[in-house]
């Protein structure tokens, strides 16, 4: 690790760099667009080598093209974050183009709108299969990977895209706060395992309130189908008074949260759920 040298002679912490993620590989989930897409270029800016993976096909490569102008690198893949197949595949892509896996952001979700009472079952069941069980297959083969004797083995950082709707009811998502609570629950067992048993992996939550991103978009129109706001000034006055800051969310604010999380500067960070929301959850 570098250093610096203190006026008394003692060697100082070279803090910037601990933020860095020279030579370590990431793979983020959901790049396409949105906050995907943000996570990937704000890894690629700290020094990560990038695999970008979404389910549309080719709907990833504006993500690289993105990496690849700015001076970075970075490939994609098409990725069914529910199928365990395509898990194993997106891993082997990373290991096969740029020798390791250090990072994973299990970004991938969906959110739709409806209450309790009238959600059916078969939209219960979608958002929990990609919200939930995509999540815990990216941790699972992340985790193989990363420990020793992995194809990998150099140990690593896993980000969970969770919710303050995890934390927090909101009206109208409930079957979408259920999966987020799920993925706080599964993010800690994962990371105590990983501790107890020597795995080398951080494995810890994000909870964003709410983001100004197509599924932010989405969230606020939903409000007016369902008949719980007017219009859209409505609905944004009812939301934004949610948020004790004042303003919504942007990409930006996660993308930071999710480099400290990947980096060395949180290497004593794990089982964690971070609030990056604006005040919702203190509220």
């Amino acid at each position: 690790m570098s250093s610096l040298v203190r006026s008394n002679g003692a060697d100082a912490m070279d803090y910037l760099n601990r933020f860095r993620l020279d030579g370590k590989v990431a793979l983020v989930t959901g790049g396409a667009q949105g906050l995907g897409r943000e996570i990937a270029l704000a890894l690629s800016s700290v020094g990560a080598r990038l695999v970008v993976t979404d389910i549309a096909d080719g709907g990833g490569q504006a993500t690289v093209e993105a990496i690849r102008a700015a001076g970075g690198e970075a490939v994609c893949a098409v990725h069914d974050v529910t199928d365990e197949p395509a898990w194993e595949a997106a891993v082997a892509t990373a290991v096969s183009a740029f020798g390791s896996l250090d990072v994973l952001v299990n970004n991938a979700g969906v959110e739709s709108g409806s209450l309790v009472r009238d959600c059916s079952v078969e939209q219960f069941r979608q958002i929990q299969d990609i919200n939930v069980t995509g999540t815990f297959l990216g941790c699972k083969h992340a985790i193989r990977a990363m420990s020793p004797g992995g194809s990998a083995g150099r140990g690593g950082a896993i980000v969970n895209m969770s919710s303050a709707a995890a934390l927090v009811g909101v009206i109208a998502h409930g079957a979408y706060g259920a999966s987020k609570g799920a993925v706080r629950s599964l993010t800690k067992a994962a990371a105590v395992e990983c501790g107890r048993l020597g795995a080398g992996v951080r494995v810890n939550s994000l909870h964003p309130g709410l983001i100004l991103t197509a599924m932010g978009e989405q969230l606020l129109d939903g409000l007016i189908t369902l008949g719980l706001a007017p219009d859209r000034a409505a609905a944004e006055a009812a939301l934004l008074a949610l948020h004790p800051l004042g303003r919504f969310g942007e990409p930006v604010d996660v993308a930071s949260a999710v480099i400290y999380l990947a980096s060395d500067a949180a290497g004593w960070v794990t089982g964690a759920e971070l609030s990056i929301d604006g005040g919702v959850v203190a509220a």
